[in-house]
């Protein structure tokens, strides 16, 4: 698939009186991989452009963050994509480092971050299935839409715990793909409990959310 110059969208989104203004892909029939940066990690043209577009689960896990209590914890999001939260968060002066596999997700980052008059967020490329990073340990950890495929499962229960410090909080936005269940029993063998809870208030999404926040907690 020939790469074509990517067509853009700019938007803001309201996370409750908060406005987050993104630049995105235009829609996920986007590709440019001109070097083959991405094709090397193993993405394929019909996968590139999912980091680039705005998904529900990301617009709930925002609104989630919006009065967390965030003073004093160092947080990570993981699969970060286009980096809703992140950017919320760091308007809340939060001490946020996200994380993406994709070549292109630092380079939306800064432009959105940049979009926000915000102070530049920490970012590292991470692989869960090669971690490398150093990171280090974090006090919450969040993300959405994690869970494509069965064999994330273990691999972001492993990331999850390699960052993890003994007292530590997961919040996890799924949108109904199934493994709620399984990264519970990975993370329960870790020391965490969970609950699971239907989002509450999500008039801000254009259809029903049939998803669940997943809350994990350990104190040890």
């Amino acid at each position: 698939m020939d790469s074509l110059p990517l067509r853009l969208r700019y938007q803001t989104i309201d996370v409750g009186n908060t406005d987050i203004h993104l630049c995105t892909l235009r829609d996920n029939q986007q590709f440019n991989d001109p070097e083959g940066a991405a094709d090397a990690l193993g993405i394929s043209s019909a996968a590139w452009p999912i980091f680039g577009v705005l998904w529900p689960s990301s617009v709930v896990l925002a609104n989630h963050m919006l009065v967390y209590p965030i003073e004093g914890k160092r947080i990570l999001e993981i699969g970060c994509g286009i980096a809703l939260s992140s950017l919320l968060l760091n308007g809340r002066q939060a001490d946020i480092t996200a994380t993406d596999y994709h070549p292109e997700v630092e380079h939306f980052l800064v432009r959105n971050t940049l979009l926000n008059h915000g102070k530049s967020i920490a970012f590292e490329r991470a692989d869960w299935a090669d971690d490398r990073s150093e990171l280090g340990l974090f006090d919450l950890i969040i993300g959405s839409d994690l869970l494509y495929e069965d064999e994330h499962v273990q691999l972001l229960a492993e990331f999850i715990v390699n960052h993890a410090k003994p007292r530590c909080d997961v919040i996890l936005v799924d949108p109904g793909r199934g493994r709620k269940t399984k990264i519970s029993v990975k993370l329960a063998a870790h020391g965490f409990s969970n609950s699971h809870t239907k989002p509450v208030h999500t008039d801000y999404l254009e259809k029903q959310f049939k998803g669940h926040i997943l809350e994990f907690s350990r104190n040890i």
